[in-house]
């Protein structure tokens, strides 16, 4: 451990929790990674955009040029936060959209026999759009979990690698398990192989700092609406390979004219400049805990975020070692709340119960969990779930409190009896 590390401050969660209006409800709010709450700050952006430059954006006159430049510092600021530059990333509604459209628009890169492989551990998002491939002629592979872990073996990728690879597509935490693949080593060995690498980082990136060129990623896919924003979309790809890949807007825009060539219809206007909000929270975070403000927004956030996985593991810890202390429960993954190896998102069952049965018996406490499969069905599959009933998940983020998990283990524990 350095000395920086030390004397790294303790996150201080009352005032993480004053940025939240929603917070004020009385929920103990466990279904973040269906989507955050947002901070005050991302809600003044939307609201200052709508009520002053509700126009159409771009224009000489002074609302419209307001307009244009409130979405740039969006755009800006989500870039900055994944170290890219604005114009390596494709704001779209949703990652499942924009991993569509990429599809779409790298299809003239497959000739029949080029192979992709994807993961049964993935969100459907990460998945469908990739096994389409399968249509024009490429092979789709499959790197598979092991059902004893609930986990990727590195081991048996390289196996599904060959010289007719073009795409490997994996995430870099499941929204189940939550537990982080090794996305830098994974890279290695797929450039080593010729391919290129999509990572789904939508469990991710509300947890841990995203660095796509320290990841040496291809492209990279998020929804800021987990990251304590918006309703949106990030996708980010290398600049060359934006630039090769086939336009998926109207036919007059350019080659080179990213991000906009592979935006159909043009991001959403007020949501984007929505964006910059986060940057303004992160800001406010840092400018609390630390007498010293780096240069660059990226690092401002890297800051931030080793403060989430401080606190996160103290929650991660304390719910974990519950779990632990029942043999009904049957967490999905591994055990324990370190935050080198896994984000706050618990996946169980309980023995003799149908997982839909159990979230309704904790509303009367206002604690939110729930039920589903979670848009992960082939991992359902995979580890002999029902994907009718799927698993019961509770997931936190920052914001979330010792008090909190302790409402939800004590409504846990009168549940069951």
């Amino acid at each position: 451990m350095t000395d920086r590390e030390r004397h790294r401050p303790e996150l201080d969660v009352d005032f993480v929790r004053a940025h939240f209006p929603a917070l004020a409800d009385g929920w103990a709010f466990f279904e973040n990674a269906g989507g955050s709450y947002v901070p005050r700050s991302v809600i003044e952006r939307i609201t200052t955009y709508m009520t002053e430059t509700q126009v159409q954006p771009g224009a000489s006159y002074a609302p419209s040029a307001a307009a244009a430049e409130r979405m740039t510092q969006g755009r800006l600021a989500i870039a900055q936060l994944i170290n890219a530059d604005a114009d390596e990333v494709v704001v779209g509604p949703s990652t499942t959209a924009n991993v569509y459209a990429l599809s779409h628009a790298i299809r003239p890169w497959f000739e029949p026999g080029d192979e992709v492989v994807v993961t049964d551990l993935d969100h459907e998002a990460n998945n469908g759009a990739w096994r389409r491939l399968a249509e024009i002629g490429a092979v789709v592979k499959e790197w598979r979990v092991d059902p004893a872990t609930a986990e990727l073996d590195p081991a048996a990728l390289e196996p599904l690698l060959s010289p007719r690879t073009r795409l490997v597509c994996v995430t870099h935490c499941s929204n189940i398990t939550g537990t982080f693949n090794d996305i830098a080593a994974i890279a290695r060995v797929v450039h080593a192989a010729g391919g290129l690498l999509f990572v789904d980082g939508v469990a991710f990136s509300p947890h841990r700092a995203v660095d796509v060129r320290a990841l040496d990623v291809d492209f990279y896919g998020f929804s800021p609406y987990k990251v304590y924003g918006p309703h949106l979309g990030v996708l980010y790809g290398k600049r060359e390979h934006l630039i090769a890949a086939q336009g998926q807007n109207h036919y007059f825009f350019r080659a080179d004219e990213i991000p906009d060539k592979l935006a159909p219809g043009y991001p959403n206007h007020e949501l984007t400049a929505g964006l910059a909000g986060i940057a303004d929270y992160f800001d406010q975070l840092h400018a609390r805990h630390f007498s010293h403000a780096p240069n660059t927004f990226h690092e401002r956030a890297c800051d931030v975020y080793r403060l989430f996985a401080d606190h996160e593991e103290r929650l991660a810890d304390r719910f974990a070692a519950f779990l632990a202390s029942d043999s009904r429960f049957r967490l999905i993954g591994r055990t324990g709340g370190a935050a080198d190896a896994r984000a706050p998102i618990f996946s169980f069952t309980v023995r003799g119960m149908k997982s839909a049965a159990l979230p309704p018996r904790l509303e009367a406490a206002k604690v939110a969990i729930r039920n589903g499969d979670f848009y992960a069905i082939r991992l359902m599959g995979a580890l002999g779930l029902d994907p009718g009933d799927g698993v019961v998940r509770a997931s936190m983020v920052h914001y979330n409190s010792a008090e909190d998990v302790d409402r939800l283990i004590e409504g846990l524990e009168k549940s069951l009896g």
